[in-house]
């Protein structure tokens, strides 16, 4: 394998790909699972995800349509696409998902539908995302104490919406129901083992991320961040865990449970332990760019073959041919985030 070096980073030369069949990568990973962003915008302001101040959205006429976004995932589906994911930014903020949601449920192929959402808007789109064909949804939950989920959102008053919509996804039949938390050094992690404590009881799935560097989050990152490892060893202090198989789901957790929990803890590593050996996604941008990979500058433009009627195949099976073995993040840096100011930008 051919591997050239740009600004210190490893990069991937292309790699040959079957050119009929289901979506293959070069190095023999069958893609399955897109995850697509509806809109780079967000309600809220994480100290992990954005800056403060926000970032210069995309204008309205860049946004892929949700029927140019159909077209893509029919196009995906004849290829072996089976799995979605609508991200964001926030994408509740984007009018009518339940639209997107009922486009997407009737391609033929398309066996699970999920959702990402900081669930401040679940409230109030729970029941109709439910009836349009929703299967599943994930919340981000940073704390279990409202002062601190508004300080991390930087948003007064969000912690009060995202239990109401956690609460409502739960009426609607959401299950599982996964929920994120992004654990910081002296933001959040002293509340580790009680997230855990709480999938005894309830049916959550509790998945702990460590924090990944993009160019405006270097000093959480750099000072904030905890490894899996010492996650688990924190949470065995409350009772011996097991693994287990985990719930439904595209994602590259690994998952314990307490004997006799309702839930599971999960932790995400994207850092201490690279697990992109098993990628089975791709990603579609708002503004209609094929990422291969949530990191690095990889990417192939189909929003203008779309708009201009060209056939979406070959810049497909192009994007599986510049699909990196791996990401190469350096933690605190932004070598390897190619050139991200923040996850919202590409849809996480």
């Amino acid at each position: 394998m051919t591997r050239l070096v740009q600004l210190g980073v490893p990069v991937v030369a292309e790699n040959a790909v079957p050119e009929d069949g289901p979506m293959t990568d070069g190095f023999g990973r069958r893609i399955e699972y897109l995850r697509i962003s509806v809109t780079d915008k967000c309600n809220l302001r994480c100290v992990y995800c954005m800056p403060e101040e926000g970032l210069p959205w995309l204008r309205r006429e860049q946004l892929l349509s949700y029927e140019e976004i159909g077209e893509v995932v029919r196009v995906m589906a004849g290829l072996g696409l089976r799995r979605v994911r609508i991200t964001g930014g926030e994408p509740l903020v984007r009018r009518d998902l339940p639209t997107l949601v009922r486009i997407l449920r009737d391609v033929p192929g398309i066996d699970d539908i999920a959702l990402s959402t900081n669930a401040v808007l679940l409230g109030e789109q729970a029941g109709e995302l439910r009836a349009a064909g929703l299967d599943r949804v994930n919340v981000s939950l940073d704390s279990l104490i409202p002062e601190r989920i508004d300080a991390i959102s930087r948003r007064a008053g969000s912690a009060a919406a995202i239990m109401g919509g956690i609460a409502a996804a739960e009426r609607a039949g959401f299950f599982p129901l996964k929920v994120n938390c992004v654990v910081m050094r002296g933001r959040n992690d002293d509340e580790v083992e009680a997230f855990a404590a709480v999938t005894r009881e309830r049916p959550w799935h509790v998945r702990f991320i460590e924090v990944m560097p993009t160019g405006d989050n270097l000093g959480v990152s750099h000072d904030e961040y905890v490894s899996s490892d010492e996650i688990l060893g924190r949470v065995a202090r409350i009772g011996d865990l097991r693994p287990v198989a985990g719930p439904h789901g595209n994602g590259p957790a690994k998952y314990y449970a307490f004997d006799g929990a309702a839930g599971t803890v999960g932790v995400i590593s994207p850092m201490s332990h690279n697990y992109c050996g098993t990628c089975n996604r791709m990603r579609l941008t708002a503004d209609g760019q094929l990422r291969p990979c949530l990191f690095g500058d990889l990417h192939t433009d189909l929003r203008s073959p779309l708009r201009t009627g060209a056939p979406l195949e070959p810049l497909i099976r192009q994007t599986l041919r510049i699909k990196p073995e791996r990401h190469w993040l350096v933690q605190g840096s932004d070598v390897g985030s190619g050139g991200l100011r923040a996850l919202s930008q590409v849809g996480g």
